[in-house]
């Protein structure tokens, strides 16, 4: 339960533009799909898929740094990373275990031929899309724990697309089939309340006096 006083409080410190821009984002904002990058070495790649999240309404993002250090690049980011949560998970089990105890569907993207096409894909409940490294893709871990494999068609000679791409295409077709259905996908009042206080203060530059103001 968030403290409604301090956001009024600190809404004063933003223009009327900015918090009308927040109301606006956080009403396309949706936690029904998720996603999840695993092991991805190069970072600008990671860093361009949250910010696909950030573009496409996706609030939550997971990146599983079994391998390789921590692969988020702010300046391909662009900010995103201000916007979206981020959570990171030390290994792809306990990635997919915290997913499933959220409710989550797990779905691996993969060019294999048994995969469910893009534009066939339906909707039913909560997914977690996850996404591999460049060079080879998801790990067995992924492929045999997924509830389902996704795709997108290709017609030519290439066999897969960047990761930072293969995101983009997908989120931008699952979020536009998503808030056609009659699915839960909004943010509830409090995580919307949650988000509004979260911004207006990243939003502030002094805002560590500010609260002491208010606090105090």
């Amino acid at each position: 339960m968030i403290d409604l006083q301090l956001l009024t409080y600190l809404e004063e410190f933003i223009s009327a533009e900015r918090k009308e821009r927040f109301l606006e984002v956080l009403e396309e904002r949706t936690k029904f799909i998720t996603v999840a990058i695993e092991d991805v070495f190069q970072l600008h790649n990671t860093s361009a898929v949250i910010r696909s999240c950030e573009a496409f309404g996706i609030q939550n993002a997971h990146v599983i740094e079994n391998r390789f250090d921590a692969r988020l690049d702010k300046n391909i980011a662009m900010g995103a990373q201000q916007w979206v949560d981020v959570r990171r998970h030390e290994d792809t089990k306990s990635c997919i275990s915290h997913l499933r105890d959220e409710g989550y569907s797990i779905i691996a993207t993969t060019p294999h031929d048994n995969s469910c096409l893009l534009k066939d894909f339906k909707i039913k409940e909560k997914i977690a899309l996850f996404f591999g490294t460049e060079k080879e893709g998801l790990s067995t871990d992924v492929l045999q724990e997924a509830d389902g494999l996704l795709k997108i068609p290709m017609v030519g000679f290439t066999e897969s697309l960047n990761i930072s791409v293969s995101a983009a295409i997908i989120l931008q077709h699952l979020t536009g089939k998503l808030k056609q259905q009659d699915l839960p996908w909004q943010l509830s009042d409090s995580e919307k309340s949650d988000k509004r206080l979260a911004w207006t203060k990243k939003s502030i530059k002094s805002i560590d006096d500010i609260l002491s103001r208010f606090y105090g």
